[in-house]
């Protein structure tokens, strides 16, 4: 019995280890590529360092360099003009196309959701192309023709305060709308047709359906959407950069926090502003996500008082 049950204890640890290793490999990258550099940043925040040179410890004195930069704080500005106006349209166009595509009369459904979700998967070399040409500075572009239509004026897109920022936005709401469509889209399939069906027996309207029903059973994915689309717009960099080309860190009409970042450290080789920049946009998505969490806690609490 005793050397059975040895046997049996040693097969238990053959099949744990066996289980770690494979799951090692995403523990090591995860080291390599994410923990270690974040704990690194976090010690060059307070560090003078250009890459080369010995590391300074010069306590919060690049904290105090960024938080009085006017061009810190014009990039907080220009990130989050760029996040509003990238951002808020997607998620009430999403809704709208994911409803569409939900309709039972609908044909070629699966041709549609391909189409919608396309820009996300686009690469941004091919974006950027596209959009260079749809909103270049000269007067018969695609832009300024349709604005043109309208009475107004050609806008130097490329130039321009408002219309660099309104370009670059078109772009973020282009590319990610079809993203949350596609979960939308998710979150209205996983509602049962036998809650409409009983509401229509009641006597419930369309508009009544979609008050007590749709929306707050597509909540969690609405929640989930608006998470993930501010945190990727206080996140903001690939398409500042490759609309804006070369110019993109000389001027400062789309100049975003993480373009800040970038800037500081591999052009201007201050890795310890850099990192400092780094650690105060984490403040600021971790407040993004404190108040997401606060307002899904409210909805719960507010539901069961309901119910009660």
């Amino acid at each position: 019995m005793a050397s059975l049950k040895r046997k049996h204890l040693s097969e238990e640890k053959k099949d744990m280890i066996s289980g770690y290793l494979y799951i090692s490999p995403f523990f090591i990258i995860f080291l390599i590529v994410g923990l270690f550099p974040a704990i690194f940043s976090m010690y060059l925040a307070f560090q003078k360092w250009n890459g080369f040179s010995p590391m300074e410890f010069v306590g919060l004195s690049n904290f105090k360099v960024v938080l009085t930069d006017p061009l810190f704080w014009k990039s907080v500005y220009n990130t989050i003009i760029m996040g509003i106006f990238g951002t808020a349209p997607q998620l009430i166009v999403g809704i709208i196309l994911a409803s569409l595509l939900n309709q039972a009369f609908l044909r070629f459904k699966q041709f549609y959701r391909v189409t919608i979700f396309m820009p996300y998967v686009t690469s941004m070399v091919a974006v950027a192309l596209v959009f260079s040409v749809l909103f270049s500075n000269q007067e018969t572009s695609m832009a300024n023709y349709i604005i043109g239509l309208f009475g107004m004026d050609p806008i130097n897109w490329g130039t321009s305060e408002w219309g660099t920022k309104i370009a670059i936005s078109i772009m973020v709401f282009w590319r990610w709308v079809g993203y949350n469509t596609i979960i939308y889209l998710a979150g209205l399939q996983s509602i049962s047709n036998d809650l409409y069906e009983a509401a229509t027996i009641d006597g419930a309207s369309k508009f009544q359906q979609l008050r007590f029903i749709t929306m707050p059973l597509l909540k969690p994915f609405i929640l989930l959407t608006v998470f993930t689309s501010t945190v990727g717009a206080l996140q903001l960099f690939s398409e500042p950069t490759v609309f804006l080309g070369n110019n993109a860190f000389t001027r400062n009409e789309a100049m975003t926090i993480v373009m800040y970042l970038y800037r500081d450290a591999f052009r201007l080789q201050s890795f310890g502003t850099a990192s400092a920049t780094a650690i105060i946009l984490m403040v600021l998505i971790v407040i993004i996500a404190t108040i997401n969490l606060l307002l899904t806690s409210g909805t719960s609490v507010r539901e069961r008082g309901e119910r009660k």
